[in-house]
């Protein structure tokens, strides 16, 4: 009798994965295949690996230009981190929290510390006052005095908020919030999704500042759960949260992530790909032949896990999965324009670690001070020059970089930056300037959101050898895309060294 042992090591290499997509979920995903011994093929689209997490030389700085930090929630970001030997180079970001802009009358002060999404726990807190004023800080506080909804809930972020503390919260603090974290409206987002646990608070306390004070005080708030890190270039620093809502990042870069599971891979022998897309896959017998652009060869494997952003995963998976829609997801389109600056007069840090806006008050919604939030960047910079990361773009509007070219982009950005530092940064500051423009997926907490992802991941499971992760139907942020696609990689491997 053979060794089953044995016999499972060989139908494991005998097994082939294609892993369509190389951002991080691809990645995580072809290394969870690799470690048991599968053959795993990885296509990647462009020239490079890491998707939203990527790095690019500025004025002379390595720096990150996409997603530069990630949720400590859950620990699972970190747990890979140490797995792959990064556990040293991991960094906590100045707690000094940014600055809302664009209020009317004001101007721009500190974001409140004390809140939910930025809920206040305390209309009569005078940093909440100071951006709502008194008019606003009493129709807030009438939230005391209304009867709490006893018969459901609200599910509508904005509704619920506009209707217990009226407009000016929920223009002024949650409105800059969401659009800098989700690029999304608050009418839009899922409270239960974007806030677990407030609803259920607030019937307990009879208020939603009541429910926001017990949510503080039982630590029981993470950042929201989708957060984009790609996307969250100040909110993220905004105060000092619960344990789990907290952000990293790493010294050198969140590129460094992906440098570190690309070497893994190739040492397990993976094949690695750049500038290969995958145009359509079908049934071959035994699996799938997978049809890659340009003249190559298609490949045949066992299984195929589509690791892509929405609208090319519903492409590629609508034709042989039958009960999937195709069609043009909802997708937020985000340029990020980072600028290296000689301006001596930021060296204060005059709005903390950046600045959220007031939506409808500035041409860009978020500005990071990379150099006051990151120790490692200011470390990489000369006295006097600063790295400024502006962010524009949100849910149903197109960048107001989009139709610019970059030098024309880097004056935008330059001039936004100087409005909402409330600073002099005349042209002749600008070093250097770098523009990224990402489609992000429409956020996890949307209403309505859940139901439709998990009906897609539904109708793909129930095809034989397929899977798919990514942040789409995972939800956006690294907490969420890493158990995802580790999950998703265990069961498309089980299925096919168990069941083949």
């Amino acid at each position: 009798m053979s060794d089953p042992l044995a016999r499972l090591a060989r139908q494991a290499s005998e097994t082939h994965v294609v892993v369509a997509g190389g951002g991080i979920a691809g990645l995580v995903a072809a290394w969870e295949c690799a470690k048991v011994g599968l053959r795993v093929t990885v296509l990647e689209a462009s020239e490079a690996f890491g998707g939203v997490v990527r790095s690019a030389e500025v004025g002379g700085l390595t720096l990150d230009v996409g997603a530069e930090s990630f949720a400590t929630r859950g620990g699972v970001v970190r747990a890979l981190l140490d797995e792959l030997g990064l556990a040293d180079a991991v960094v906590s970001p100045n707690p000094a929290g940014a600055w809302v802009a664009g209020v009317p009358g004001v101007g721009a002060a500190p974001l409140p510390k004390g809140g939910v999404l930025g809920i206040p726990d305390n209309p009569f807190a005078p940093d909440v006052r100071r951006i709502i004023g008194w008019s606003g800080t009493w129709r807030a506080y009438l939230d005391r005095l209304r009867p709490p909804l006893t018969i459901g809930h609200q599910r509508s972020l904005g509704t619920l908020v506009r209707t217990r503390m009226g407009a000016r919260v929920l223009d002024r603090l949650v409105a800059p919030v969401t659009s800098g974290v989700y690029s999304a409206r608050p009418d839009d987002i899922d409270v239960d999704l974007a806030a677990p646990g407030l609803n259920a608070a607030l019937t307990r306390t009879g208020s939603l500042s009541g429910a926001v004070a017990e949510m503080r005080l039982s630590r029981a708030t993470a950042k929201p759960a989708d957060a984009p890190a790609s996307d969250v270039p100040v909110a993220e620093g905004r105060k000092a949260p619960a344990p789990g809502g907290a952000v990293q990042g790493i010294a050198g870069g969140m590129s460094r992530l992906v440098d570190a599971l690309v070497a893994q891979l190739v040492e397990l022998g993976v094949e690695l790909r750049t500038e290969a897309s995958v145009n359509a896959f079908e049934p071959n017998g035994t699996g799938w032949r997978v049809v890659i652009s340009g003249d190559t060869d298609p490949l045949d494997a066992e299984a195929v896990i589509v690791a892509l952003p929405e609208g090319p995963a519903r492409a590629l998976l609508a034709p042989v999965v039958p009960a999937l829609e195709g069609g043009d997801p909802v997708a937020p389109v985000v340029e990020v324009v980072t600028l290296v600056l000689d301006a001596p007069v930021l060296d204060a840090a005059p709005r903390g670690t950046g600045v959220l806006t007031v939506p409808g008050s500035h041409v860009a919604k978020a500005l990071t001070h990379s150099t006051a939030k990151w120790d490692w960047v200011r470390d990489a910079t000369d006295p006097g020059v600063h790295v400024v990361r502006v962010s524009f773009g949100a849910q149903g509007e197109e960048p107001a970089t989009a139709d610019l070219d970059d030098d024309a982009a880097a004056r935008l950005a330059l001039s936004e930056a100087a409005a909402m530092f409330g600073v002099e940064l005349p042209a002749s500051t600008l070093r250097a300037a770098r523009r990224v423009r990402y489609v992000q997926s429409q956020p996890a907490a949307t209403i309505g959101r859940a139901a439709e992802t998990a009906a897609a991941r539904g109708a793909v499971h129930a095809v034989t050898g397929l899977g798919v992760t990514g942040a789409w139907v995972a939800g956006t942020g690294l907490a969420q895309v890493i158990p995802d696609a580790r999950a998703e990689a265990d069961r498309v491997r089980s299925a096919a060294l168990w069941h083949h």
